[in-house]
């Protein structure tokens, strides 16, 4: 399921049900400031649409690369055998120290190595398809804890990296120049133009984050980054303030509505939100209402799965 932290934790419901309420929409093209996993945006690719995404994020900037922008370009066994050329073996120092905090030594090189030959492709697509491949065999690594390593089969990184490469679908080619940017998302916005259709995940408060996905995510960014990343970096904070150092939901309610204000241009909104506990839906509901007169409001009950509850707010110029 993913959700709009960004991590994909398995299934269609969350993405299912935003396809089912954007099938109500009447759009060509679509601007997502907070891309996060690029499922969406390739599913709407599907649909003709041209996507225009973006994350502050690097790891989600990497993979709307790979994903969305890309209308075509695949890795060969011979840009397999470049990535992978040496990855275990140790060089005189880490390129990315950082790595040793997360895994051990030997997965350690692997990583840092392959983060290292990605940079030897010629291609920004092909680059982006194998550091999104890199950050498959991470989550494969994270999918095990103290109580599950023992259940990780005796498989290199390398092989991870080969299966899910042959698990990849051809690019989707919807004869649209999409595109993928790395912006804060009020840079995004405000030079948005010609696009039918704003589709914002207002992402969770870091108080309402699982411990786990964050750490993930962290180790994301730190590897694209080489380890070079500070507080002030894109990434750190998806959204400036608005993720991670509000303390009351009045604070992420009033960035919400400044957010809403900078897009005020854009002729319909589809504003998603989630009812956790901190922000309820009504709430979210009024902020936007305070910017536009609401068209409909979407609701879906993950409370089972995630204690959650998922709402979508249309609202037309």
């Amino acid at each position: 399921m993913q959700t709009p932290n960004g991590l994909n934790t398995g299934g269609m419901g969350w993405l299912g049900f935003e396809l089912s309420v954007l099938r109500h929409l009447k759009f060509r093209s679509v601007a997502l400031p907070l891309a996060g996993e690029p499922n969406l945006g390739r599913y709407l690719k599907r649909w003709d649409a041209r996507v225009l995404a973006n994350d502050p994020a690097r790891w989600a900037w990497t993979k709307s690369l790979a994903f969305v922008e890309n209308n075509s370009e695949t890795l060969t066994e011979e840009d397999l055998d470049t990535i992978l050329d040496d990855a275990y073996m140790p060089r005189n120092y880490f390129h990315n120290p950082t790595l040793l905090t997360s895994f051990n030594e030997t997965d350690a090189w692997w990583f840092d190595n392959v983060r290292a030959n990605a940079e030897l492709l010629a291609s920004p697509y092909k680059r982006a398809l194998a550091l999104s491949l890199g950050m498959a065999a991470g989550d494969y690594v994270f999918s095990f804890n103290l109580e599950t390593r023992d259940l990780r089969q005796p498989l290199s990184l390398s092989s991870v990296f080969r299966r899910v490469w042959s698990t990849l679908s051809r690019p989707v080619d919807n004869g649209q120049r999409n595109t993928s940017s790395n912006q804060p998302v009020k840079n995004f916005l405000a030079e948005l133009y010609d696009v039918d259709l704003l589709f914002l995940r207002l992402p969770r408060t870091a108080r309402a984050t699982d411990s786990r996905n964050t750490r993930v995510l962290t180790w994301r960014e730190e590897w694209l980054r080489q380890g070079k990343t500070s507080a002030g970096e894109p990434g750190r904070d998806r959204v400036g303030k608005l993720s991670s150092r509000v303390e009351t939901k009045e604070q992420y309610l009033s960035l919400v509505e400044d957010l809403l204000q900078t897009a005020s241009h854009l002729p319909l909104w589809a504003i998603e939100g989630i009812s956790d506990g901190f922000v309820s839906k009504d709430e979210l509901v009024e902020c936007v209402g305070n910017s536009r007169k609401i068209d409909a409001v979407y609701t879906k009950d993950f409370s089972e799965l995630l204690g959650t509850q998922s709402v979508i707010i249309t609202a037309a110029a």
